[in-house]
Order: structure tokens, then C-alpha cells, then sequence
């Protein structure tokens, strides 16, 4: 049976008369990362998530598989040594989108880093994070610096200092990890809300009563253990559970801007010192550069975080001084994205200055709760969760399984074998007549199920002449049939990143994608229309600032 919301009567229908061993409640990196976890080492695991599957703070990062580079500062060792390793982890188990990127430091008069301190610090990063030979650092004197850069601001350039993160799309991670679960006998619903929980005659918790959205009907999921990884919205299920006492979440706002790619014409990816002790990124990807981020204590709506004018001008600040030819306004942002951290709150410590680490909070119900930690780290937090639950069944599920499993799309033993597939694909496109270039931003979104996106176009192309619909329908069709896809803003937003990335061409489709989505789903005009209305707020709220 398919990953799909096509077959949902049958999986509400599971979820409901089914004893789970697991209910995780949750469907960002986290949550689908312990539902992957819990059902390699043999865990009867459902997991519910309110609305789309990375619709939280898992869509909203800045889309790098990173080791946290400066949490040097504040000497988190433990952290970057925990996190850089896992780069290489996530990389080589998804390697169609989590992929090498070089990335320059720029090295500036008045900045907070000097030459010294760069090269030890990265130094020290290659050491922790365990990195291999081709990917360690490279210090540049200022000549070599601009010849990487020239956009630099050179009246400020003293050098700079070359080293690797990995790029990645937060929010295809996340799906490619529900379809590993899901392969792997899990059950995981979106547009599932936990109502309220389920408590025995002692206290303890024994499932939740949840709301299906779709369906329009209330179900009660009965499990034996019962794990809050709602990111940001972890505290209220706490305090649903009468458990909200010691270690709080401290939410954090960040924000990225998007724009052109020639109006911000970089070279390579930069990491650069804004000088109030913060680092912003700045990212070229494919006709786009985005920049980001910001770090502001937030306390307003948790389901509408967004970019505000404030945010517009530190970012554009920052960057007009790094890159000073480039004169951006707010003029030249075509679009904007905001999530939150659910950091661990301490006493008199700044936004920037909280801690990443991840903590586990256990109530006297038995309820367990996950916050804090990183995109790079969400393997390690569900090895330490799932390891919880095991000891709590008292069972023999072995050990953690992720480490070597490679996620939905990406099962390759190594880079040639990745390329190998690449080339193959190529080849199968070019006998449908799809150019390379889109074969190459299919396989980059799904790896070797791109092999199943090109059959699509087969099928289709009889009854859709214009080559650009044909190859939307054949990835919705993908979507709808796979990724358990419902409303046009879970194609457009959480499994292409057309929003962010391709914004304006992204537009024009609209419409056509609308009609396209309701005539495979069989929904009535009244649903389709609403559903087109708020996937066009949607795009016009990325401008709203």
C-alpha cells in the first residue's frame, strides 16, 4: 500500500483499533526520525502531526547540515563534535539532498574574528567533527580571498578561511524519513490533531484521543508509551498533561531572505560576522540567494511566525556591508521565510546565547518530551528517545538501526553508485524527451524515485501537451500518490520548496496545479477554490513585511 492519503480511510482505521507500542505525536525531523528509529528495531510506532508533515520549524531552517561552527564560542564541544559528525551520517544515508557545499569565512577589520583565531577554530572543527582530508580547512590570504569573493567588501578584507557544510531541503528530509518509517510498517498520519490524552486508573498515560482534519472525526489511539516531539508547541502538550514544571522552552524567531541570484551574485556560499556577535549565512542555490539568519526572542503566535521590517534591515544591513556592490533593498526580495527554535530556557542568556543541546523532559505520567537540539542532530535525539522507550516496554529491540539506513530515494552504497544513477536517468529522460536539466532537479528532490516521476510524464504525455504542465502533473501526481500530499501548499511549500526557490514561476502554476490536484483527489470546486485561496495568501505572505 502506498504512501498515500488516497488510502487514509484504511490507515484511520488502523490508528484506531490498533495497541502501538509508540504514539509519537509530531511530524517534523525529530518525529519522523524516532518513528523511523522505532520501526527499524521491530516498535509497533504511529505518529500524528496536526497538520503537514515539516510544516513547523522542520521547513524553516536554514536548510544546512552544519556542525554549528560557532558554538565554539561558547565552548559547546560536545555539541559540534556530536552534530559535525553526523554531517557525514546524513550525507552518505541521503545523498540526493543533503549535499557538500565549500563555504567562505571572510576574515574583517573589526570583526570579532581574526586570522588566528579562525584557523584554530576551524582547525579545532575539522578535529571535532571528525572531517575527512578533502573537505579540511584552507586558510586564504586577502588576495586569494576576493579571488574566491570579489563582491567582498576589500577596504575591510584581511583573508578568509575555506571549510564544508552540507546543503540540504529541511523539509524533503523529513518526508524521505515518514516514507523510510512508513516503508519500515510504521503508521504516520498528517492533519492529525492530539485533542487530549488517555490516562489509566494509576495516572499513566495509555494514548491520546486525536482529531482527524480530513475525514472530520475524532479516534482514540491507544500505545504504551506516548512521545512529545511538537517542536515549538511542546510546553502546551505539557501543560495538557499537567507536567509543565522545571525546564521550559525558550522559542527563538529566524528569518531568511530571498533573493535572485543576480542580485547577489556569489561565488560559493559565505558564513560572515555581522559584528554584534552574531553569523549570518549566505547561500547561492540554483537562481536564487538566500540569507539568513536572524535570532529574536519570540512570545507571539506560534503558528504565524513571520519576517517583519526589522528583520528585512538587519539582514540587508548586514549584507550590503559584507557585499557592498550589491546595494540591496527590500525592493529586491522576492521572497521570505521565518521559523522558530524551541530552545531550552536559562536564566539571563540572550537569544543567541542559549544553548542547542537537546534535553528530555519525563513526566509523572510517563509522557516523554524532546526540545531544543538541531536539523544535523535529529538522528542522535531519536537514538536517545527510542533508547528510552525500549528500556520503559522492557523488550529486546537491539540497538539503534539508523545510522547506516539509507532514507527513501537514496539507497546508494557510495558516490559512484549516485552518479551511476544520475546518468541512468538522464538517459531514461531523454527518451521521454525531458531535458537533463530537469532530471537533474527531480533526482536532486528524489533521488531514484525520480524513476517513478519520469513513468508519470509517460502516462501523462498524451493528455498534456505543454512540456512545463506535463512535468508539474508528473510531480504532483508523484506527491499525491507517495507523499501523502492533500492541499496544494504541501506540494508547493514542503515537497518542492517552490515558495522559497522558484517563487515566481512557482505563480503562473497555480491555477493549473489547483484543477490538476482536485481532479486526481476527487474533491468538490467549493474545497479546490478555498484550498487555491490560501496557497495564494501563502505566497503573498512571504512579502509581507
Amino acid at each position: 500500500m502506498n504512501f498515500s492519503n488516497l488510502n487514509r480511510s484504511t490507515f484511520i482505521e488502523q490508528a484506531s483499533t490498533q495497541q502501538f507500542d509508540l504514539l509519537v505525536i509530531g511530524g517534523g525531523i525529530t518525529g519522523c526520525g524516532i518513528a523511523l528509529d522505532a520501526a527499524l528495531r521491530g516498535m509497533k510506532v504511529a505518529l500524528i502531526e496536526k497538520n503537514d508533515f515539516a510544516s513547523g520549524t522542520s521547513s524553516r531552517s536554514t536548510k544546512l547540515i552544519h556542525g554549528g561552527l560557532r558554538y565554539l564560542k561558547q565552548f559547546e564541544f560536545k555539541l559540534v563534535h556530536d552534530v559535525g559528525s553526523e554531517r557525514a551520517v546524513v550525507h552518505r544515508n541521503a545523498r540526493h539532498i543533503v549535499i557538500p557545499e565549500k563555504m567562505l569565512l571572510p576574515i574583517v577589520h573589526e570583526g570579532s574574528l581574526s586570522a588566528f583565531t579562525t584557523s584554530i577554530g576551524l582547525l579545532v572543527y575539522d578535529i571535532l567533527a571528525g572531517v575527512k582530508s578533502s573537505e579540511r580547512r584552507k586558510m586564504l590570504n586577502r588576495h586569494d580571498t576576493l579571488k574566491a569573493e570579489p563582491l567582498l567588501a576589500f577596504d575591510r578584507l584581511l583573508g578568509g578561511g575555506l571549510y564544508f557544510e552540507y546543503r540540504t531541503d529541511d523539509s524533503r528530509l523529513v518526508i524521505e524519513l515518514a516514507k523510510s518509517a512508513f516503508a519500515n510498517g510504521g503508521l504516520l498520519l498528517n492533519y492529525c490533531e492530539s485533542k487530549s490524552f488517555v490516562y489509566n486508573r494509576l495516572g499513566k498515560i495509555t494514548g491520546a484521543k486525536v482529531f482527524d482534519k480530513l475525514g472530520n472525526k475524532e479516534i482514540e489511539i491507544r500505545a504504551t508509551t506516548v512521545v512529545n516531539a511538537c517542536g515549538p508547541w511542546v510546553d502546551l502538550l505539557r501543560k495538557e498533561d499537567n507536567s509543565l514544571k522545571g525546564k521550559r522552552l525558550q522559542l527563538t524567531k529566524g528569518v531568511h531572505l530571498v533573493f535572485p541570484y543576480e542580485k547577489l551574485p556569489l561565488k560559493q556560499a559565505a558564513y560572515f560576522d555581522v559584528g554584534d556577535g552574531r553569523m549570518i549565512f549566505a547561500i547561492p542555490r540554483n537562481n536564487i540567494t538566500y540569507v539568513g539568519t536572524t535570532d529574536t526572542i519570540y512570545n507571539q503566535d506560534l503558528n504565524k511566525p513571520h519576517c517583519n521590517k526589522e528583520d528585512v534591515e538587519y539582514l540587508i544591513t548586514a549584507v550590503n556591508k559584507m557585499f557592498p556592490a550589491v546595494a540591496l533593498t527590500p525592493e529586491d526580495i522576492v521572497s521570505t521565510w521565518a521559523g522558530l527554535r524551541p530552545l531550552i530556557f536559562e536564566e539571563g542568556k540572550s537569544a543567541s546565547e542559549l544553548s542547542r543541546k537537546d534535553e528530555i523532559m519525563i513526566s509523572e505520567s510517563g509522557l516523554l518530551s524532546i526540545a531544543g537540539g538541531k536539523l544535523t542532530g535529529y538522528r542522535l535525539m531519536a537514538e536517545k528517545i527510542v533508547d528510552l522507550v525500549a528500556k520503559k516496554l522492557h523488550k529486546s529491540y537491539g540497538s539503534c538501526k539508523t545510522k547506516n539506513y539509507r532514507l527513501s530515494g537514496g539507497e546508494f552504497e557510495n558516490e559512484s553508485e549516485f552518479k551511476k544513477t544520475l546518468d541512468q536517468l538522464t538517459e531514461k529522460g531523454k527518451s521521454e524527451n525531458i531535458p537533463a536539466s530537469k532530471i537533474a532537479e527531480w533526482f536532486y528532490r528524489y533521488g531514484g524515485n525520480t524513476a517513478i516521476v519520469i513513468e508519470n510524464t509517460s502516462k501523462f504525455r498524451p493528455k498534456i501537451t505543454d512540456d512545463e504542465k506535463l512535468f508539474e502533473a508528473a510531480e504532483l501526481v508523484y506527491a499525491i500518490e507517495n507523499e501523502m500530499i492533500w492541499f496544494l501548499n504541501d506540494f508547493m511549500i514542503r515537497r518542492t520548496g517552490k515558495i522559497f526557490f522558484d517563487i515566481q514561476n512557482a505563480e503562473k502554476q497555480l491555477d493549473y496545479l489547483s484543477n490538476f490536484l482536485a481532479l486526481q483527489l476527487q474533491v468538490d470546486d467549493s474545497s479546490s477554490q478555498k484550498d487555491l485561496l490560501a496557497t495564494k495568501e501563502e505566497f503573498s505572505s512571504t512579502l509581507a513585511f
